[in-house]
C-alpha cells in the first residue's frame, strides 16, 4: 500500500465520512467559554448586569457599560462566533435570590424562615461588594485520601445548597440563554452557539467541561443542561449526552478546560473511580471530547517545566492554584494527567494496552471570563471577575482568596478552519479537529502532512485543494507503510497584522519508541533573523524593540510569514507519533505590566513584564499500516 492510498484509508476509517473531503477555506475566530450574570460565581462577584444578551452584543463589537467600573468598554476586534457557557449548576438562581423571594415562598414556616435569613445575608454581601466571600468560604475541602476517588472521598461535598428545588428557575435561565443565541445568530456573519458548562470539581480537582451544540431552540428547549449536581463523573455526562442526543435530535461535544488544575484527573491512566478503562469508556471519550481548551484565563495547559525540562518555552503562564480551601502555589504539583502534551503521549501508551487511544484531541483556546466580556487582548483585558477589572483591584483583590487579578492570563481564542460561518460548519470543524488555539493573537496557521507534497508551494487556492486531496490537515490521522520515510509536513503561518511579527515556528513531536519509552522533542523549523541553530537545535532569543513604559513596539519587527516543508530527521515508521505546530510571536507587554505602569509601579507583583504570545495547531497522528 502506498502512502497516498494509506492517507485516503486513514481519512475513511478515522474521520466521519461527511467531513473527510471538507475543504475549509474560512478562518473564524471565537470564544466558546463565556460566563454571564446567570452563573452563580459571576453574580456573587458583582456582575449584576451583563447577561447572555449583552455578551453576544459585546462579541459583535458593540460598546457596553462595564458592570463594575461603569465605564464604556468595547472589544478591539469583534469575534466570528461565541458560546455563552453559564454553569448548569444553579443557573440564574443567585440572581433570582437577590431580586425576589420566589425560591422559598412554597416552603413551610421554619424552612422558609431559614431560607429568608440566608437570603438576606446573601443580598447584603452582594450589595456591599463582598459576595465573593461566600464563594471563597465554600471552596472544596482537600481530600481525605488524595490518591483515591475524589468523588466518593469523605471530604467531598457535591454541589447542593440551601435553595432546594431550583429546576423552575434554571429552566427560565436556560431559556434566556437559548433566546439570546437565537436572536443574535446570523449565518454567514456571526454564529451565536448554544452551550453551558458542566462544572465538576470533586475534592477541588477541576474536571469542568463546556458543552456545545450546533442546534437551535427547537432542540435545546427539549432538555435542561446536565450539571455536576446530578453527577460529578464525566462518564455520566457522556451517558446523558448520548441519551439526550437520541431523545432531542441534538448534536453535542464536551470540551475539557483547565486540565492544568485537575491534579492529574483530567487525563488519567485509569477511570476516576480507580477502575481500568474499557472500549466503551474510550469510545465515549473519543466521541464526545474531540478537542480540549489548551489555554485560557486560568493559565496555559500545554506542558510544564517539570514535565518537559528540555523545552525552554514550557514555563509559560503557569497557574499554580487548585480549587481547594487553603491551597496555594506551594501545594501545587505538576502531573502528566494535567497537561496536553504529556496526555497525548500517555494516549499512545494506552493505545498499546487497550488497542485504542483515549486522548486523541485537538486544541482550542477560550477565555472563561465571568464578566460576560470576552477579552483576550493584553491592552484591553477586563479581568476574570468584574471586581478585578480595574488596576487598583487587580493589585490586591484575591480571587478564590489567593490569586491576584494579575495572575490571570489574558487569553485565549479558538481558531476554526470552516467552510462557512454557521453553527453547523463550526461544529463540524470541532468534530474533525481542524481547529487551533491561540493566546489571544490572531496568527493564521495551516498544517498538513502527507507524501511527496513538493509540488505545493502555498496553502491557498488550487494548491490548498491539492493539499486536501493528497494530505491530512491538523487534527487528522496519517497512515503509512511500515517501511516509509518521513512524510512531508507543510506549515504555513502569517502574522497577526495588528500585533508584533513572528519569532519562530516549531514542531513538537511526541512518540512511543520501539523500547516502549515515551519521548518528546521540539524542533525549530523556521525563524526570524540571521540566528543559527546550536548543536542542540536551539536558537538564541531574538532582540525586540519595545517601550516598557508604553507597550509600544516597532511593528516592522519579526517575520511576516513562513511557509515550510519539513521532514522528521529522526522518523521511524514503526513508532507511533504525533506532531503539532507551535508558533511564537516576538515578546510584547503583558496586561499586568500595563496596569503596573498605570499605577506608577515598576512591576506587577512577581508577574513578568513581557509575554510571548503563541498559537498551537491541533496534532496530526502518524502510524504505520499493520501488514496482515
Amino acid at each position: 500500500m502506498n502512502i497516498r492510498v494509506a492517507c485516503c484509508l486513514a481519512a475513511a476509517l478515522l474521520m466521519p465520512a461527511a467531513f473527510a473531503s471538507e475543504e475549509a477555506d474560512q478562518l473564524l475566530w471565537g470564544d466558546t467559554h463565556v460566563h454571564t450574570k446567570l452563573s452563580f460565581d459571576s453574580f456573587l462577584n458583582g456582575n449584576l448586569s451583563i447577561g447572555p444578551e449583552e455578551a453576544f452584543r459585546w462579541a459583535q463589537g458593540e460598546p457596553l457599560v462595564h458592570p463594575y467600573s461603569k465605564a464604556r468598554v468595547q472589544i478591539n476586534r469583534p469575534l466570528d462566533f461565541l458560546v455563552v457557557a453559564d454553569h448548569a449548576e444553579f443557573m440564574g438562581v443567585i440572581e433570582t435570590a437577590y431580586k425576589s423571594d420566589e425560591h422559598y415562598q412554597e416552603l413551610g414556616f421554619w424552612a422558609g424562615l431559614k431560607r429568608w435569613l440566608l437570603t438576606r445575608v446573601l443580598r447584603y454581601k452582594i450589595s456591599a461588594g463582598t459576595g465573593h466571600e461566600i464563594e471563597s468560604d465554600n471552596q472544596p475541602k482537600p481530600p481525605e485520601n488524595p490518591q483515591g476517588d475524589p468523588v466518593t472521598d469523605l471530604n467531598n461535598e457535591p454541589p447542593s445548597g440551601f435553595f432546594g428545588d431550583t429546576e423552575r428557575i434554571e429552566t427560565t435561565a436556560w431559556r434566556q440563554v437559548v433566546d439570546a443565541a437565537e436572536k443574535h445568530n446570523q449565518p454567514g456573519k456571526f454564529s451565536a452557539i448554544i452551550g453551558w458548562e458542566w462544572s465538576s470539581t470533586p475534592s477541588g480537582n477541576n474536571l469542568h467541561r463546556v458543552v456545545i451544540t450546533p442546534n437551535g431552540a427547537s432542540e435545546a428547549l427539549r432538555y435542561l443542561p446536565f450539571g455536576s449536581d446530578q453527577s460529578q463523573y464525566p462518564e455520566d455526562l457522556w451517558n446523558w449526552l448520548d441519551k439526550t442526543s437520541k431523545a432531542s435530535g441534538s448534536e453535542f461535544i464536551a470540551i475539557p478546560h483547565n486540565p492544568n488544575i485537575s491534579n492529574g484527573f483530567m487525563f488519567p491512566d485509569h477511570r476516576i473511580d480507580g477502575r481500568e478503562m474499557d472500549k466503551l469508556y474510550i469510545d465515549q471519550r473519543r466521541r464526545w471530547e474531540p478537542v480540549i481548551e489548551m489555554t485560557q484565563f486560568k493559565g496555559d495547559s500545554e506542558t510544564h517545566p517539570v514535565l518537559s525540562p528540555d523545552d525552554v518555552f514550557a514555563d509559560f503562564e503557569r497557574y499554580n492554584f487548585i480549587i481547594q480551601q487553603g491551597a496555594d502555589d506551594s501545594s501545587y504539583k505538576a502531573k502528566a494527567g494535567s497537561f496536553a502534551r504529556p496526555a497525548l503521549k500517555r494516549g499512545l501508551e494506552l493505545e498499546q494496552y487497550y488497542g485504542a487511544n483515549p486522548f486523541k484531541f485537538g486544541f482550542i483556546g477560550s477565555s472563561d471570563t465571568h464578566t460576560g466580556l470576552s477579552s483576550a487582548e493584553e491592552n484591553n483585558f477586563h479581568g476574570k471577575m468584574v471586581r478585578d477589572s480595574i488596576p487598583e483591584n487587580k493589585a490586591d483583590t484575591r480571587i478564590d482568596g489567593r490569586v491576584s487579578g494579575w495572575s490571570m492570563s489574558a487569553q485565549g481564542l479558538a481558531a476554526v478552519w470552516a467552510s462557512e460561518n454557521s453553527r453547523q460548519a463550526i461544529f463540524d470543524s470541532f468534530r474533525r479537529r481542524e481547529v487551533y488555539a491561540t493566546t489571544g493573537t490572531r496568527i493564521q496557521l495551516r498544517f498538513f502532512a502527507g507524501s511527496d507534497l513538493s509540488s505545493i508551494k502555498k496553502l491557498s487556492g488550487t494548491e490548498l485543494k491539492q493539499a486536501y486531496r493528497l494530505a491530512v490537515p491538523m487534527g487528522g490521522d496519517l497512515l503509512l507503510d511500515s517501511d516509509s520515510s518521513s512524510p512531508d509536513f507543510l506549515v504555513q503561518v502569517k502574522r497577526d497584522e495588528q500585533s508584533i511579527g513572528l519569532d519562530r515556528v516549531q514542531i513538537v513531536k511526541g512518540w512511543l519508541d520501539e523500547l516502549g519509552n515515551l519521548r518528546e522533542e521540539v524542533f525549530n523549523i523556521a525563524w526570524h533573523g540571521d540566528r543559527a541553530l546550536d548543536k542542540k537545535g536551539r536558537l538564541v532569543a531574538a532582540k525586540v524593540d519595545i517601550d516598557l513604559r508604553t507597550g509600544r513596539f516597532n511593528p516592522e519587527q519579526g517575520a511576516r510569514q513562513f511557509f515550510v516543508k519539513w521532514q522528521d530527521p529522526e522518523f521511524n515508521p514503526k513508532e507511533k507519533a504525533f506532531y503539532y505546530v507551535r508558533v511564537l510571536e516576538l515578546p510584547t507587554m503583558r496586561h499586568s505590566q500595563y496596569d503596573a505602569i498605570a499605577l506608577g509601579l515598576n512591576k506587577a507583583n512577581a508577574e513578568p513584564a513581557l509575554i510571548q504570545e503563541r498559537a498551537y495547531s491541533s496534532p496530526i497522528w502518524v502510524s504505520s499500516v499493520v501488514e496482515e
